[in-house]
This record gives structure tokens, sequence and C-alpha cells, in this order.
């Protein structure tokens, strides 16, 4: 294993412990991750003593380095240009039933692996000279590994019991590492899945971010789904399973139509807000849904409540209500505009006016509708993709002569109060809107001697007195 052990790091880490007579240990995700070939920048380093110690004394070997204690928690954590190095002595816990957070004391080596969440996270290497790189694997990681199987190193039942956050820690290993997770321990999650609750949402928001940002998400969200978490975390997601069938019409099980249009978007893009208008674009249908004998089944207006839907799912899962709450309900808003359009005879005035109102993100709009194809009819997937070419074609030719993407009114409230010596009022408002349709209809050019002109004829309708006019 001591190609694994090939860093700087580990050889002076190795000569203090070897030099205070404690044995020293790299543990977990480090190794992990180095026999699956995967890159990684956090080192947990486990000793049968004093961590914190042992940190500040590599940190004075290091020089300008320095180290973050965390008493409560009896670890330490120092940063290299290459690496966060985290210190922490052998431990083992116990729980109490109300709280995820352990009652811990002074452990041995194999104490401390019993307590971790996954036998391919148990896995240690000694950094000790006598025994520099042997692997200590007591609970079988390395062949679970082998395998890609996710098993616990207590019983399953125990162990997520005790930790509930390592029900979704499962689920986003499965995910990112494409593993499967052990039947008992399914079926273990299934029964500790209430446990969640007391786990804080901020933790959880950090494994569905994880899972959200993996290559393939929706392996995460089914396993979410089978285990019954997604009902608890994300209940509006749930409500998307399944289908109804009346009158020998059905109608596609949005579930599962959703996360295939999270991994389309996630084949083209790592934007986590992305992703999430992804998952969400039709979280309003299951409460639009309605059967009528001429149409069938419809969803009228889902567009529209979905994006209403939004802010409470992110104020209840702790996401940020700013700037990315306002752009993934535009784009969930807007979703199905772009699918018309491919529908239809594409028109200069309907491509202005979804310009205008998509603004920056049109791209990621149309990435995410042309993600939202998920037809198992190969003709109309090519024809839609084919139209939605033709979209972007025009997309960009209506951009290139109108500029409607960003649009600002060309002439402004203080161009017209002065024109007609008005004040702020009623009028005003009617005249920039009257401005801004002319444009996006196209019945004037995008500039200010055409948008003057107007305003001077809709001043005249209006029965507005002329005060000044700098273009005759």
């Amino acid at each position: 294993m001591d190609k694994y052990l090939n860093k700087h790091i580990f050889k002076i880490i190795s000569d203090i412990a070897d030099s205070e007579k404690i044995a020293c240990f790299v543990i977990g995700g480090y190794v992990r991750d180095a026999l699956l070939n995967r890159p990684s920048k956090d080192i947990d380093i486990v000793v049968t003593g004093d961590g914190i110690s042992l940190a500040k004394k590599v940190a004075k070997k290091l020089g300008n380095t320095k180290v973050t204690v965390f008493k409560n928690f009896g670890t330490a954590m120092l940063k290299t240009p290459e690496y966060e190095i985290e210190f922490v002595g052998a431990r083992k816990e116990s729980y109490n039933f109300d709280s995820r957070k352990p009652v811990v004391e002074d452990g041995t080596l194999e104490d401390d692996q019993r307590r971790r969440d996954f036998t391919i996270n148990a896995l240690a290497i000694s950094l000790n000279k006598e025994t520099y790189g042997k692997l200590i694997d007591p609970f079988n990681g390395v062949s679970d590994l082998k395998s890609k199987l996710l098993r616990t190193p207590l019983t399953p039942d125990q162990t997520y019991s005790d930790d509930p956050l390592r029900m979704m820690r499962a689920i986003r290993f499965a995910t990112q590492l494409n593993f499967e997770i052990e039947t008992d321990s399914l079926q273990a999650i299934n029964k500790n899945k209430d446990r969640i609750k007391i786990v804080s949402q901020e933790r959880i928001s950090e494994e569905l971010k994880k899972i959200m940002l993996s290559e393939k998400p929706s392996k995460g969200f089914l396993l979410l789904e089978k285990t019954g978490l997604l009902k608890i975390i994300l209940p509006e997601v749930d409500e998307m399973k399944g289908y109804d069938i009346k009158d020998g019409q059905g109608h596609k099980d949005n579930f599962l139509h959703s996360i295939k249009v999270l991994d389309n978007v996630a084949k083209n893009t790592k934007n986590e807000w992305l992703r999430w208008a992804a998952l969400l674009h039709d979280i309003g249908k299951p409460r639009t849904k309605k059967f009528q004998a001429d149409q069938g089944w419809t969803f009228h207006a889902h567009d529209y409540l979905g994006a209403k839907m939004l802010p409470s799912i992110f104020r209840r899962l702790k996401l940020p209500l700013g700037p990315h709450l306002k752009y993934v309900q535009k784009l969930v808003a807007l979703h199905l505009r772009p699918i018309v359009l491919a529908q239809e005879q594409v028109t200069d005035s309907a491509v202005r006016r979804l310009l205008f109102e998509a603004g920056d993100d049109i791209d990621d709009l149309m990435t995410l509708c042309e993600a939202d194809i998920t037809s198992k009819n190969d003709e109309k997937v090519k024809r839609y993709l084919k139209n939605f070419k033709l979209v972007r074609k025009k997309l960009k030719e209506i951009e290139e002569q109108d500029a409607v993407r960003n649009f600002q009114p060309p002439v402004t409230g203080e161009i017209i109060m002065e024109t007609f010596g008005i004040g702020p009022g009623r009028e005003i408002g009617v005249i920039k809107n009257r401005i801004k349709e002319s444009i996006l209809d196209g019945d004037i050019r995008n500039n200010f001697k055409e948008a003057y002109q107007l305003m001077l004829k809709i001043g005249d309708e209006l029965g507005l007195t002329l005060k000044s006019n700098k273009i005759n």
C-alpha cells in the first residue's frame, strides 16, 4: 500500500508520530478513493492518542500552516496547498435515541473503524515506520469495493438508527460511486426512515446537493423513493409518482419523467440550479391534473403553479431564496414556451417575447426544454430536437437584430415626463408598455427614434400636451 502514501505530508506525519510513540493511521475516504483511483483532497488521520497535539506538531514542521482546533469534537484541521487534513484521536461512540450526536470516549483503532458508516469508509493504512503502508481492513471493505457494494460495519439497523444521516450518505455514495446498497441496508433504511426527522435540514440538503451533482442523479432519487425518504424530504416530487388510466387514456409517470429530464440535463451541465429546475419543472402537475372527455388528461397552468410552489420548497430545504430561487422559478414558469414554439411555425414576435422574458437565461431554458423531450418514439424526439435547432437559430437572429434579451425601454419615464410636462402617473406606464409591446410585436424597431415617434402618437391619443420635442 506504500504507493498510496508517497506524498511528502505522510512522511512528516509518520516521523512525528514515531517520535511521539503513538500509533497513527490514514483512514476513511482518502483510502477508499485511493483504492478506486479517484482524486481526493481530504485526508483523515486517526491516532491512538492526542490528535490535536499531533496536528500542532505537524503544522510547526510544515511552517506557515495554521491549525484550526475543534475542542468540542476533539479534532484539529490544517490546510496545505494540496490537502485538508483532519486529526482526531481514536474513539468509540454511543448514542441516545433522540439525538444523532454521540457520546464519545477514547478507544482503539478497531473501535474507531467500527463506528464508521460503511465498510469502504472503515479502511485504514498504518503510518508508523514498522508497519508503514499496512492496510487494516477488519470488515472486508476492499472486497466490498471490488463488488461495488455498500455495507455497514455494525448491523444496518443500529448504524442507521444511531445516526440517521447515514441513510442519506448511503444513497449519496451509491449515486456518486455507482454502487449498490446491500439488501439488508435498504430494508433498514426503510425501517428507520422517520428517524431522518432528527437530522438538521442543512445536513440533509447538503447530501441532496451531492446527489444532484452526481453523474446520474436519477439513481439517488430512485433510491430515495424506494426507501420512503423522498416522501418525507421532498413530498412534492413524491406526489408525481404513478399514473391514471380513464376511458383507455393514460398519462406518463411524471416522477420517472422528471428524473429522466434531470439525467438529460446532467449530461450537458454541472449547473446545480438548472438541475433543480429539471427535477422540479413538473411539480405543479399533480395539483392541476384533470380528465376531460374531449382532451384526455390535462395539466393546465402547471408551469405557473409549479413556479409558485418553489419558494416554500426552497424555504423548507434551507436553499438560497435570492437569485437562485428566482432563476429556478423563471425556468419552471417558462419551460413550456420553447416546446410550443417547436410545435408551431416560429414567428419573430413569439421569439422576441421569449427572449424578453428569459433574458440571459435563454440558453439554460433551451437546454432544459431539449432535455424535457423523453418520448420513447425516436421519430418524435428527432422531430422536436430538429425544431429546437430552428428555434435556437431564430433566437440568435432576432437577438442580433433587435437586442431584446435584456430589454430596456428606448424611451425612459423621465423623457416622457419632460416631453409632455407631466409628473409620475398612469400615463407613463401606459406609454412605456405600448412601446414595449410594439417592439416585441415587430411593429417598430428597438431604437430611440422609432420609440420616440410612437411615444408622441400615444401621448396625442391620451390627450397629453406636447411641451418639448427633441426629435422633429
